[in-house]
C-alpha cells in the first residue's frame, strides 16, 4: 500500500509517549491511503446506522456505527488535520505521538469551517462519531497485515472550555492502525481546496481520483466499481445521476471526470496548478525522480515544490526540470 506514499525508506520518525501539540501553521493536508482506497466513511447527511460490509481485491472491512451514526466524510477532516500535523512534524525531524492536543479554533479554520457556537457543537458530535465507529479489517498499514477491530480514534476529551461553553483545547488519541500509516508515511498530499468541497460524494470522488491518478496520467473505472468504492448507499441510477452532475459541474480540484462508452469513467489530471500557469515539469523529469526516489509519490513532491515556488514569490526559472529535481533531491535527502 505504501508505494504511492509520501515519504521514503529513511530513518524512522521519532516517537514519544507524551502529547504531541498540533502547532504547525499551514501544514499541507494529508490523508492516509487506507481510507482513501476503501469506503470507511458515510456519505449520508443524516445519522447512518447501517453496518457496512465491504470486500474488494482481498480487503475485508466491516464498519459498525454507534447509536450516534457512522463517522462521516466531513468528520474525517479531524483525522486529516491530525495526520497533516504529524507528517509536518516528521518532515521537520520532531518527535510525534498518537496522543495529540489541538486547538479547536485552529482545526475549524484549517478545515474551512465557521467558528460559530454551532460549529463547536458539531465538532463535538464529530468526535463522538469517530470514537464510536468501530472497524474490523485486514487492511495493512506500515506493511503489517492483521485482522483487528478498533475505533478511528481511541479517545478524546475536552481539556479546556471558555466560560461561554465553547471548547478551546482538545486531546485526541488516534488508533494504532492510523498511527502506523503515519509512521510508515502511507499518506498522500491533498489539494488545499479539498476542504472547500462541500458535497460528500464529490469529496469521495476526489479521494479516489487522488489515490489512483497520483502516479499515472489517467484512470479508467467502471461505474459499478466506482459506485462500490465510493461507499454511496444510493441506488445505482441515483448514483449515476449524481455522477453526471459532478462531471457537468467539473469542479473537482486537480482532476477531470468524463463518461466514456462501455459504462466507464475516465479520470485525468488537469494541467499544472492554475490550469497551465506556473512552471511545467516534464514527464522525463518525473521519470528521473522516480528512479532515484523510490517509494516517494512524485506528484505529491511536485505539488509541494509548486507550493514552495508560490511561497517564494514565483521566481523566474531558467530550467523548470532542473530546478524541480534539485529541490526534490534536497527534499528527499531530509526524509
Amino acid at each position: 500500500m505504501g508505494s504511492d506514499a509520501v515519504g521514503g525508506a529513511g530513518a524512522l520518525p521519532l516517537v514519544t509517549t507524551e502529547f504531541f501539540p498540533c502547532d504547525v501553521l499551514g501544514a499541507r493536508p494529508k490523508n492516509d491511503l487506507g481510507t482513501m482506497e476503501h469506503p470507511i466513511f458515510s456519505l449520508a447527511t443524516r445519522p447512518d446506522r447501517r453496518v457496512l460490509s465491504y470486500t474488494h481485491n482481498g480487503a475485508e472491512i466491516e464498519v459498525i456505527p454507534s447509536v450516534k451514526g457512522r463517522a462521516t466524510i466531513h468528520d474525517k477532516d479531524i483525522l486529516i488535520y491530525c495526520i497533516s500535523q504529524l507528517m509536518a512534524a516528521v518532515n521537520a525531524g520532531r518527535a510525534i505521538s498518537r496522543r495529540l492536543t489541538l486547538t479547536a479554533h485552529d482545526l475549524l479554520t484549517a478545515t474551512n469551517r465557521d467558528t460559530s457556537g454551532d460549529a463547536y457543537t458539531r465538532l463535538r458530535e464529530a468526535f463522538e462519531r469517530l470514537a464510536g465507529t468501530r472497524i474490523t479489517t485486514n487492511l495493512a498499514t506500515g506493511g503489517i497485515e492483521t485482522t483487528s477491530g478498533f475505533g478511528l480514534i481511541e479517545s478524546w476529551e475536552i481539556v479546556r472550555r471558555t466560560r461561554g461553553g465553547r471548547m478551546v483545547s482538545v486531546a485526541v488519541t488516534l488508533s494504532e492502525w492510523l498511527f502506523r500509516a503515519v509512521l510508515s508515511k502511507s499518506v498522500l498530499t491533498l489539494s488545499r481546496d479539498y476542504f472547500s468541497i462541500r458535497k460528500p460524494l464529490e469529496r469521495r470522488l476526489y479521494e479516489l481520483a487522488r489515490k489512483h491518478c497520483g502516479r499515472q496520467r489517467e484512470w479508467r473505472v467502471s461505474v459499478d466499481t466506482l459506485h462500490k468504492k465510493s461507499g454511496s448507499a444510493a441506488p445505482r441510477r441515483v448514483f449515476r445521476a449524481a455522477l453526471r452532475r459532478s462531471i457537468a459541474e467539473d469542479a473537482l480540484p486537480d482532476y477531470r471526470l468524463e463518461e466514456e462508452a462501455g459504462d466507464l469513467i475516465r479520470v485525468t489530471r488537469r494541467r499544472a496548478a492554475g490550469a497551465g500557469q506556473g512552471p511545467v515539469v516534464s514527464d522525463e523529469a518525473r521519470d528521473a525522480l522516480k528512479a532515484r526516489a523510490a517509494g516517494w509519490d512524485v506528484y505529491a513532491l511536485e505539488a509541494e515544490w509548486r507550493a514552495w515556488w508560490e511561497d517564494s514569490g514565483r521566481p523566474r526559472l531558467g530550467n523548470a526540470d532542473r530546478a524541480f529535481l534539485a529541490w526534490a533531491d534536497k527534499r528527499v535527502s531530509r526524509g
